[in-house]
């Protein structure tokens, strides 16, 4: 025999929806967090340098 559904199961059903969208949002949120605190970083920092090997390189590929 099939039973039926109640609203309590209905309910709890979507509550589980929406307690594992909550979970996605805020890892996704802790992602963004760190993301931006990677860009915060000073210009001394180590990262590209326009070196004379950099520009004879440039300069022969035209750029």
């Amino acid at each position: 025999m099939k039973r039926k559904e109640t609203a309590v199961e209905a309910d709890r059903r979507s509550f589980l929806k929406l307690a594992g969208l909550g979970a996605v949002a805020s890892s996704a949120t802790l992602v963004a967090g760190e993301a931006s605190a990677e860009q915060a970083l000073p210009e001394t920092a180590a990262g590209y340098r326009e070196t004379d090997h950099v520009k004879t390189f440039y300069k022969s590929a035209r750029f």
